[in-house]
């Protein structure tokens, strides 16, 4: 199948697919005669996996480890569930930091007056760093 339908199978776009094999997270297509990239049912798979990844917020260095493992059939299960629970921790505290953001500016809003006045908490905050 040539790149668009590979595109179209996988769920990742053929710009995305062109800079993995630039990278070197999945191994350059076969060309077919006429040049065009020629892929096969396995190279959509690793793609979805790859998406699939990705989806999951591990980056491209995480992933390129998780298709190492996912290749090796002998691999003890116990160094993925160590990857996806490292993720899982790192999500875990963007997603503390982003509650605690989003706590300070509704904080910072309901002390607002947000009238013509031209006193404003949020921009003293942003200022100076306290309301």
């Amino acid at each position: 199948m040539n790149i668009g339908q590979a595109s179209s199978s996988s769920g990742i776009s053929q710009r995305m697919i062109r800079h993995y094999e630039k990278i070197g997270l999945i191994p350059p297509a076969v060309r077919r005669n006429s040049g065009y990239r020629d892929y096969d049912q396995r190279d959509v798979y690793t793609l979805r996996f790859i998406g699939r990844a990705r989806d999951l917020g591990f980056p491209i260095e995480e992933i390129r480890t998780l298709l190492a493992l996912w290749r090796d059939r002998d691999r003890p299960s116990a160094e993925v569930k160590k990857l996806a629970l490292s993720r899982a921790a790192e999500l875990h505290a963007r997603a503390a930091a982003l509650e605690s953001m989003r706590c300070t500016l509704e904080h910072l809003a309901d002390t607002c007056h947000g009238d013509d006045r031209p006193d404003c908490p949020i921009l003293h905050e942003l200022e100076w760093g306290t309301p």
